[in-house]
């Protein structure tokens, strides 16, 4: 039968199960544009097919069925599997039912590109806390997104995804059993192509790697070139040991007070885990948990189904130009400078077409204090240089407007630092903390005897990464202290009003925190409590609004997951701050960082990490020479449909040459990738080439936003033996595409603007 005339005859055969009676009988069959999908009378996925081609291959391992919700307790570790299903197509609800006389209830409905699956009742223990959704198993084992869950058959023969998407905030890209809803940052094997790539007799998929380095650089965290290490960013998506893929998502009762060990990169000593005493949050369970179950195409997945999926469920929706931001023909680099010099900057950023001039003059610090007026009430500080007079934050970025440019600064993201007024001289209530204990005997305002009614884990050093001892801080009253271990219940080595902090006496039985923290290098600071970071989130919307600055280079994101709540916060801190901005009239945030999470990803624009030769070796055509830096990120970035980076990179000077960034665009464009331009107005004033390479530049990334490079051409400009150059032609309308080199005989492209779906 034709696909497509099957698929409209569905709703019939739906109607007849009404007349018949609510309950159907199992195995039960759901439909979307391009997927397939049978649940068996367990309540388990039994069958995924593409449903675009006829004789479509079973993607649903015959040995692995794959349970639709899955119940977790994280007491005792243990997981609960369904054992019986029903389903009503008068409700659409599949109730589940499992051991203990535990059941929930699920709807299921197809909305053309994507099936909606809520969890919307639960019956069960206390001990339950956790929910997932799958793990779904697959046949695929070429590429796993492990950020936003999806397994990805990349090849010309099958071209066919399979993914997950939350549908709501707490519904998070990871298993159930992570009890910081935060993956392990650490290496796995796994290969995309076992007869290019094939694994070595003493490796094996799934196999678990340490980071490199000592867990403190994070340069040398990336250390194997091999394509079959794959560092890994979540696991929404993980493979078993015959290298097939699964996806999941899961859900949390947040209102529940729990303690928990936990360190994002748990396998290194510099990093081991610290205990966290997680604050509730009240209002925020596993009811209502939401997920888009689809398939479709690979190629066109992102700009067919998972942009469909984010516009009618009302997700994260970000838009440049009236592009949303994962559309590969939006992507655009960004100029980074360092110093304070800014003459001629906007007009040579604004030429390039580059979206960002990100000023990087170290951490700009959030502090509530100043309403979001970075440079005070009336802009009295001129921070940026230019020959014509000197300018404010505010009046840059309305200068740079003016060129359609946007204005950059890196922060910390939530790290509250010290003089910042959150920190000191006064200290919040709202800090976050890791153990809340109680002063055993009352203190004076000089002594240094502090002893707490219990020690336990109070000899932990930090947080759990680095473990720095400058930030081994206590919080009693409006009093920060600093010690250093701990003998029997008196801590040791006390200083007293830590942070420009006051000294004050203390009574026994007063409140003693032990404060979350961040680590040092410059990123010192204290972590705010959930209620604390809402507000330090609507200080970046009036950054935005009162400073100017729309783009946001967040450091230091992973101290989002140090409250215990992982992606949870991540989401809650990008949402609000995303919300306020618009309320007060920022149509865009360009948001990014030196990472990517299942919570950021709806939001962020770019990934801004590392650099120079780490990243990208012009010379060499090499994603990372001298480390596998690039490479790492930049198969991450791909798997997710996420941009990759450059990092930092390919500043024009004066021995900069045309051809240099002929293949940097050409590279570019081909793998999906962005990066930030370091620029000074006397390093580029100095390229004799400056004007052509800019020209070049330019006529590049037109090309790009006119979606005129068709897949087939840009996976060609990812062989790095190839070299490129591009013409406009018929008045900027069309160009013309020279490939050489690469043992093939020279070809020229024609390329036109293109209205059809940017394909990846």
């Amino acid at each position: 039968m034709n696909k497509r005339l099957r698929h409209l005859l569905l709703p019939v055969s739906a109607a007849a199960f009404l007349l018949a009676g609510c309950t159907s009988e199992a195995p039960w069959h759901f439909a979307t544009d391009y997927l397939d999908v049978t649940v068996d009378g367990r309540g388990y996925i039994t069958g995924l097919k593409n449903s675009t081609v006829d004789n479509a291959p079973e993607l649903s391992p015959a040995d692995k069925p794959s349970p639709l919700l899955t119940l977790y307790n994280s007491t005792d570790s243990t997981w609960h599997y369904p054992a019986e299903a029903s389903y009503s197509r008068l409700t659409k609800v599949m109730k589940l039912k499992y051991d203990d006389g535990m059941e929930a209830e699920v709807k299921i409905e197809p909305c053309g590109k994507y099936l909606r699956m809520e969890l919307v009742d639960l019956k069960a223990p206390e001990g339950i806390d956790a929910a997932q959704w799958g793990s779904v198993h697959t046949n695929i084992t070429n590429l796993l997104g492990e950020v936003i869950g999806v397994a990805r058959d990349t090849s010309d023969v099958n071209n066919y995804a399979v993914g997950l998407l939350a549908l709501d905030d707490n519904t998070l890209g990871c298993t159930a059993d992570l009890d910081a809803d935060a993956a392990p940052f650490e290496y796995i094997i796994h290969t995309p192509d076992p007869v290019r790539f094939p694994l070595p007799d003493s490796l094996y998929e799934g196999q678990r790697f340490s980071l490199g380095g000592n867990g403190i650089s994070d340069v040398a965290f990336y250390a194997h070139k091999e394509p079959y290490y794959r560092i890994m960013y979540g696991n929404a998506a993980t493979v078993d040991s015959l290298g097939r893929i699964s996806i999941q998502y899961s859900t949390r009762d947040r209102s529940r007070r729990r303690t928990i060990a936990y360190s994002l990169i748990p396998h290194m000593e510099a990093n081991i885990p610290n205990h966290i005493e997680v604050e509730p949050i009240e209002g925020v369970g596993m009811i209502g948990s939401k997920v888009a179950l689809w398939g479709s195409p690979d190629s066109t997945a992102l700009m067919d189904v998972i942009q469909d999926i984010v516009i009618k469920e009302g997700l994260p929706h970000p838009t440049i130009n009236g592009k949303w931001i994962k559309d590969p023909t939006a992507y655009k680099p960004d100029v980074m400078v360092r110093g304070t010099e800014f003459d001629s900057i906007i007009d040579h950023t604004s030429g390039m077409g580059y979206a960002a001039i990100y000023a990087y003059n170290q951490f700009l610090h959030p502090d509530r204090a100043n309403g979001g007026y970075i440079d005070g009430p009336d802009h009295e500080k001129k921070p940026f240089k230019l020959k014509s007079g000197d300018l404010s934050h505010k009046e840059f970025a309305n200068k740079a407007a003016e060129k359609g440019v946007l204005l950059g600064r890196v922060t910390i993201t939530n790290s509250m630092a010290p003089g910042t007024s959150d920190v000191s001289p006064v200290p919040s209530d709202s800090i976050c903390y890791q153990l809340r204990r109680a002063l055993a005997a009352d203190i004076s305002a000089t002594d240094t005897v502090i002893r707490v009614d219990n020690p336990l884990y109070m000899d932990e050093i930090g947080s759990w990464e680095g473990h720095c001892q400058s930030l081994n801080i206590i919080k009693i009253g409006k009093e920060l202290i600093h010690y250093l271990g701990v003998s029997g219940d008196t801590l040791l080595n006390v200083t007293r009003g830590y942070w420009g902090t006051t000294p004050s006496a203390h009574k026994a039985g007063d409140v003693l925190d032990k404060t979350q923290v961040t680590i040092n290098y410059g990123y010192d600071g204290l972590i705010p409590n959930m209620a604390l970071q809402d507000l330090m989130a609507d200080n970046y919307g009036q950054m935005a609004a009162n400073s100017g600055i729309t783009h946001f280079d967040l450091d230091g994101q992973e101290f989002l997951f140090n409250q215990g709540h992982g992606y949870y916060s991540v989401k809650r801190f990008m949402r609000r701050m995303f919300q306020k901005a618009a309320e007060l009239g920022v149509p865009y945030l360009r948001v990014g960082g030196a990472t990517l999470s299942e919570g950021s990803w709806h939001y962020q624009s770019f990934w801004n990490v590392g650099g120079g030769k780490a990243m990208y070796d012009i010379d060499t055509r090499e994603w990372g020479s001298a480390t596998s830096e690039g490479k790492d990120i930049r198969d991450v970035a791909y798997a997710n449909y996420f941009p990759a980076t450059f990092g930092s990179n390919f500043e024009i000077g004066p021995d900069s040459k045309v051809e240099d960034y002929n293949h940097v665009e050409a590279t570019s464009i081909g793998h999906g990738a962005i990066y930030y331009m370091p620029m000074s107005p006397s390093v580029i004033g100095s390229a004799p080439q400056r004007d052509e390479i800019i020209a070049t530049i330019a006529t590049w990334e037109r090309a790009r936003a006119a979606n005129a490079f068709p897949r087939s051409v840009r996976r060609e400009m990812m062989n790095p033996a190839y070299d490129w150059t591009i013409e406009e032609t018929d008045g900027g309308k069309a160009w013309l595409l020279h490939r050489k080199g690469g043992n093939r005989p020279d070809h020229t492209y024609q390329l036109k603007p293109s209205s059809s779906i940017p394909t990846i």
